[in-house]
């Protein structure tokens, strides 16, 4: 067996079969100073410049922009950021300006499997067929915060937290939505028609860390089980339509007028289950309709701990 074509072949298959020109993959030139994502290791950090080695081995060093902000947990200095630190930054100017830093940032996103603990609390997650189970420790502090957002805490339903690795654990501290009242195998139907994915439409972008470091790419909820592999696949109460792996889904981020073709490159079945809303700009409409790679999520102006924005997808 030679396994199943890459990527681009799939998009370039998929367009010879419906007469259609291939994407092109990146950002829509019209939306303005482009912003770059930077990913890599802090090897030094001062006020003003940064030095990182790429998961490549390559070091760079890049200025720190004189209102830079990062997070760490918390909001911090960017100097203040830990030699050996994981980071995803903001930049402009080819890259070279850094604006905002996100360090050793994870996210949690899955079904409540089990809780432990009465102070520091332990919480399994099941993160879907392609992610498997993940261990989060939530710490005290943060508990209430998290709770209040996640009302039906206990297992079967939905969770879905910001944090940090720290030390070999993942530590949850910001809730990423409101939680689902539904349990997530209770997910509502979607409306009984929809437009095409040409109508463009809306609903929430969010991100995952299940991405490769520096990868541009989306997970979607629609793709058939067959092609992705996925028995959780096909679930959404959005009225999306079936896309295969491998095609252009063509993003925009409402909230900053920022569009970009990016590749379906994964299931988004756990995404799918959330029927939520992002609050952001205004109140987006019901729905998961893309996870993005947190690359992607940056440079469609996306913040990684607010967690979403109101998006719009078409074919790309």
């Amino acid at each position: 067996m030679t396994g199943f074509p890459s990527v681009e072949r799939r998009r370039a298959l998929a367009a010879a079969a419906l007469g259609r020109e291939v994407g092109i993959a990146g950002p829509d030139p019209q939306g303005g100073d482009p912003l770059h994502a930077v990913t890599g290791v802090v090897l030094d950090v001062s006020p003003h410049l940064i030095l990182l080695e790429s998961a490549e081995g390559v070091e760079e060093r890049l200025v720190i922009a004189p209102w830079a902000t990062a997070w760490h947990g918390q909001d911090v200095a960017p100097a203040d950021l830990p030699v050996g630190a994981q980071v995803t930054m903001r930049t402009l100017r080819e890259g070279r300006v850094v604006e905002r830093i996100w360090a050793d940032t994870t996210r949690a996103t899955g079904t409540i499997v089990s809780i432990e603990g009465r102070k520091d609390v332990t919480v399994e997650l099941d993160c879907g067929p392609h992610r498997g189970r993940r261990s989060i420790v939530i710490p005290y502090r943060a508990t209430g915060r998290l709770r209040v957002r996640h009302p039906q805490f206990e297992p079967g339903f939905l969770f879905d937290a910001i944090g940090i690795r720290q030390d070999g654990t993942t530590k949850a501290l910001l809730p990423a939505t409101s939680q689902p009242a539904y349990p997530a195998r209770a997910v509502p139907a979607p409306p009984p028609a929809y437009g095409g994915v040409q109508s463009r439409i809306s609903g929430t972008a969010t991100w995952s860390d299940a991405f490769d470091e520096d990868e541009r790419g989306a997970a979607y909820p629609m793709v058939e089980r067959s092609d992705a592999g996925c028995p959780d696949a096909e679930v959404s109460c959005v009225g999306l339509p079936y896309l295969a792996i491998g095609s252009l889904l063509q993003v925009r981020n409402v909230c900053a007028d920022r569009s970009a073709n990016i590749p379906i490159v994964a299931c988004g079945c756990m995404a799918g289950r959330f029927c939520d809303r992002c609050v952001e700009c205004g109140t987006s409409p019901r729905g998961r309709i893309v996870e993005l790679s947190p690359s992607s999520f940056v440079e469609l102006g996306g913040d990684l701990t607010k967690g979403c924005f109101n998006a719009r997808v078409g074919l790309g």
